[in-house]
């Protein structure tokens, strides 16, 4: 298995480098940083702009391989330039990938979780009145746009609020401006403003792997091996659990790691929504500023995530086939 998993590092490696190389070159003739600084009252003279686009790195006089060269020096330093109004790339990088973890990383676990396991229920009690239910509320979350979804939750929690004469759920930002308090109160706080978008987020995600997970483990049930151990003795449930499922989550070990880049950098309407300023809504408005550097940076992190992804699918791909580890 160690061969196998270096050879894919090794892939995963090259392929990371090419990406790279590809997401700045890209960046570089799609996005045109003078244009941020059109029509400012006053007018910024060329000879400003011309300094201050040197100074991030993003002139477009300067040859293109130079700022490709000048920039691959500083990243491979951990440095990945100025944004296109001065400040720091990696400052903003923090503090966005903090904002998307906290809001992303809870419904997505769950929403893992909740879908394997509602996927594999509802397959055992295939046609059964719980598996048509489960089946039409899944599809109808499938087809209903992701803003939809979070304008709907904020809905409900506004008509539960003036219901209820409280403001019990919170639904923007991460927390209450000027909040006072220790830190169970701090706790508390955050997590109200965080209940709605990991329902939104797990939602999805269990609608979506419920599907995959219920179709790998029809493919299952019919299977010699399942009948063989029930035949040596083995409990349904315990057949089911130690051999039907370990089998079913192996086509589903690549689906789970690259949907959570979907997640990932795809949290652009949830963001907003709810006035969580993530990576989604960094690239969207880094894109809009023609924030090359920025949007690089976003770039070389999806990069990063797709690679691990399939480095992490094949890692569970390994532990879950033992082929792949006596290969």
């Amino acid at each position: 298995m160690g061969v196998y998993l270096a050879k894919r590092l090794g892939y995963y490696v090259v392929l990371l480098v090419v990406a790279i190389c590809l997401s700045y070159l890209l960046a570089s003739v799609a996005l045109d940083p003078r244009a941020y600084y059109a029509g400012r009252q006053p007018p910024i003279s060329p000879a400003a702009v011309d300094a201050h686009l040197t100074a991030i790195g993003v002139n477009d006089h300067t040859p293109l391989m130079d700022r490709f060269g000048h920039w691959a020096v500083r990243a491979l330093h951990g440095d990945l330039g100025k944004t296109i109004d001065g400040t720091s790339v990696n400052a903003e990088f923090g503090r966005r990938l903090g904002v998307s973890l906290r809001l992303l990383l809870a419904g997505t676990i769950i929403g893992t979780v909740l879908g394997v396991l509602v996927g594999a229920w509802t397959a055992v009690r295939q046609y059964r009145l719980s598996d048509r239910v489960v089946t039409l509320a899944s599809f109808a979350l499938l087809s209903t746009p992701v803003f939809l979804l979070a304008v709907l939750l904020k809905t409900g929690a506004i008509w539960f609020n003036n219901t209820t004469g409280t403001h019990v759920i919170q639904f923007t930002g991460e927390s209450t401006p000027g909040l006072g308090g220790g830190f169970w109160t701090v706790l508390k706080d955050r997590s109200v403003h965080l209940l709605l978008p990991t329902i939104s987020v797990a939602l999805f995600a269990i609608a979506s792997y419920s599907r995959y997970q219920r179709s790998t483990m029809l493919d299952v049930l019919g299977s010699d091996y399942l009948r063989t151990a029930r035949a040596k003795g083995l409990r349904r449930r315990t057949a089911l659990l130690r051999h039907g499922l370990r089998t079913a989550l192996i086509p589903m070990s690549t689906f789970f790691s690259y949907g959570f880049l979907a997640l990932f950098t795809g949290a652009t309407f949830t963001e907003t929504i709810f006035g969580w300023h993530g990576m989604g809504e960094w690239f969207i408005s880094s894109i809009n500023d023609n924030d090359v550097n920025s949007v690089v940076a976003v770039n070389v992190f999806a990069a990063v995530v797709v690679l691990l992804s399939g480095f992490l699918a094949d890692l569970l791909h390994a532990a879950l086939d033992p082929r792949v580890r006596h290969a």
